[in-house]
Parts: C-alpha cells; sequence; structure tokens
C-alpha cells in the first residue's frame, strides 16, 4: 500500500486548497496518508524563508488576494476574500487535536480538513476552545476529553516532534507531500503526486556545475 507524508500547518491555504483532492487521490489509489501537522513558522524560517509579516505587502497581497482566488476558484473550494482574522494567532491547540486522534485514519483526515476549512471557510478563531469544541462535537468526538488531550505534553511534543522532523527533512512551506522518499512542496503539485503513485519519477539527477579549475 502506497504511503504519503502529509506535511502542513493547521492554517495553511493550500494545505486546504489542496485536502479534498488530496483525499480523493488517497482514496483511488488506496493510499495510507501519513498526516504530519507542524509549527510552521520554525520549520519555514530554519530554510532562511521570511515570516510573512518580514515579507512586503505586494507579496502578502498576492498571496492571500490573487493566489488563493484563482486556486480556490479552480478547485472549486468555498473561501472567505481576506486573510482570516486570526491567522496570527496561537493554533498549537488544534494542531494538537489532529495529533491526539493519531497519524492516520479516516478520523484524522475529517478533523484536519474541518479545521482547514473552519480557518478559510468560516474565519474560525483556532485558538478559541469553545470553537474548537463546536468542531470536535460536529464530528463526533467528546470535545472535553479530546481537547484535554489536544493540549497535553504527549500531544504537544509529537507536534513539536513533526516540526523537528521536517526541518531535518528541508520541509520549507506547507503543504508537503512526500510520496516514498520524494517531496512534492504545494497543493498544485497534487497532479505530480498523481503520477508518482502511477509511476515514480526518475531519481533527480540535478547537480551543481563543475568547478572552474582554471
Amino acid at each position: 500500500m502506497p504511503i504519503i507524508h502529509y506535511i502542513y500547518s493547521a492554517h495553511s491555504a493550500f494545505a486546504y486548497l489542496g485536502s479534498a483532492r488530496l483525499m480523493a487521490l488517497c482514496a483511488q489509489h488506496n493510499v495510507t496518508l501519513i498526516h504530519k501537522p507542524i509549527l510552521l513558522s520554525p520549520v519555514v524560517e530554519a530554510q532562511g524563508s521570511q515570516p510573512f509579516h518580514s515579507r512586503t505587502q505586494a507579496h502578502v497581497d498576492y498571496f492571500f488576494g490573487r493566489e488563493i482566488e484563482r486556486w480556490a476558484e479552480y478547485r472549486d473550494v468555498p473561501v472567505i476574500n481576506y486573510r482570516p482574522t486570526y491567522h496570527d494567532a496561537d493554533y498549537s491547540l488544534a494542531s494538537g487535536m489532529i495529533t491526539a486522534l493519531g497519524e492516520s485514519g479516516a478520523s484524522v483526515d475529517a478533523m484536519a480538513y474541518r479545521i482547514l476549512e473552519a480557518h478559510w471557510r468560516d474565519d474560525a478563531d483556532l485558538s478559541n476552545p469553545m470553537t474548537l469544541a463546536q468542531i470536535v462535537t460536529e464530528l463526533g468526538h467528546d470535545a472535553q476529553s479530546l481537547i484535554a488531550r489536544a493540549a497535553s505534553n504527549d500531544c504537544q511534543d509529537v507536534l513539536r516532534a513533526n516540526s523537528d522532523w521536517a526541518r531535518g527533512q528541508d520541509v520549507f512551506g506547507s503543504p508537503t507531500y512526500v510520496v516514498d522518499g520524494d517531496a512534492f512542496y504545494g497543493q498544485d503539485r497534487l497532479e505530480l503526486v498523481a503520477r508518482a503513485l502511477e509511476r515514480p519519477f526518475a531519481a533527480p539527477n540535478w547537480a551543481n556545475p563543475p568547478v572552474d579549475q582554471a
């Protein structure tokens, strides 16, 4: 059975935009999806990328405007037409709700999708335990029990370990999909992920240019 390691943050726009397509691919190819929710900023900054608060306004406007708008239309995914109100809130508890359910399985898939959807469709505050309790209850879990587990050291340690693992894999953004060791960054690469599940790509042969010995 093929495996995809799915590396993403719980407030990632492009993880949300690609989520339904990813789930369809997994069903089509009988894939085991291994969820690796991460704390995005430490992973991105470890690769030398700038956090959003340090980027130009033109870049932020493009990212939160036209790029999301186009992909939402292309993927037929409902999305708010502004930067989420609580985008900079602490999403570690929401991420813990995913890790509390394990690495894979239908309940993990559903929780991950609903958290992303709540942020990007409903403009929900992922740091608010009452909001998270509503999501948990919607999905048929006991809110008090699951949120307590999500906040526990065990689940938060998993989140930190996932982030450390992602840094070790040279992951530099969300979402990243790893198929048999081959990483694909961005939901716009899902068509390449589909091809990799059917027929792996050739091993990379990229090399640095030869050093001039003169």
